[in-house]
């Protein structure tokens, strides 16, 4: 059953720049956003690391949030390359993505060390976008929802009272940056799907944020967010140009 929406379930949008960006591009970026005015939603945008500071510098005065595409599930030490989470808070960072599929296939990432990253963000006060999802592989061989589940158990188990506290992005493999979308109605039967599972770990599963993504575009953003279990998106390319990105934002009014 799809969770009634609560007030604390404003819908979010977040951008991730992925390995995008320089100095010039990323201030006309910046700008772009800031000048559209009041947005009908939270709103961020996750950065390469070298960036954060320009970011924390441009947007330290406006309603949009900044945050990392990673982070370390040490604290400090010989980790060589690494990024802490104490270090990304000292940049005011409000959100970190981790376990994202890229991380995940070209890193190795297990469930494990996502969760491990996710536990190391929330003990400095960072949300950890939680990222799950599923290959065309998979989906084809009907493994969806035990992909996705294993996937979430694993943050679950780990973050223990605490697991209300993330947000969750469902971002199915086969539809990021392939140009494929899930439909809306696949997209919701796994959202719901998900905040199911949430349900038996913590009182706080209808407030929590679910974000879809795989290739959200301004045309197809509204259907996305306006189903039952889907408070916003974690967007990709989209979120390069601001026209775009600020189209996607304004399509969550209707959630």
């Amino acid at each position: 059953m799809s969770a009634q929406l609560s007030d604390s379930r404003r819908p979010l949008v977040v951008g991730n720049w992925k390995m995008h960006g320089s100095h010039a591009a990323n201030e006309q970026l910046l700008e772009g956003l800031k000048s559209a005015g009041p947005l009908p939603c939270e709103v961020a945008v996750c950065v390469p690391f070298p960036y954060l500071a320009q970011a924390a510098e441009r947007l330290a005065r406006s309603a949009i949030a900044w945050g990392a595409q990673d982070c370390s599930a040490h604290e400090q030490g010989a980790f060589t390359g690494e990024v802490s989470a104490p270090m990304l808070a000292d940049f005011g960072c409000r959100y970190a993505i981790v376990g994202h599929s890229e991380r995940r296939a070209l890193h190795g990432e297990s469930d494990q060390l996502v969760a491990d990253k996710a536990k190391a963000a929330l003990a400095k006060g960072i949300t950890p976008i939680v990222c799950v999802g599923e290959t065309l592989a998979q989906r084809e061989a009907g493994e969806t929802e035990s992909v996705v589940k294993r996937q979430l158990s694993a943050v679950i188990h780990t973050l223990a009272h605490c697991a209300g506290e993330m947000v969750v992005a469902y971002e199915p493999v086969w539809a990021i940056g392939t140009g494929r979308t899930a439909t809306p109605e696949q997209a919701q039967a796994v959202h719901a799907l998900l905040r199911a599972q949430l349900a038996a770990a913590t009182p706080r599963a209808a407030q929590m944020k679910l974000l879809y993504g795989g290739s959200v575009k301004p045309d197809n953003a509204a259907q996305l967010f306006g189903q039952p279990d889907i408070d916003g998106g974690l967007i990709g390319g989209a979120s390069l140009k601001a026209a775009d990105f600020v189209a996607i934002c304004r399509a969550a009014a209707n959630h």
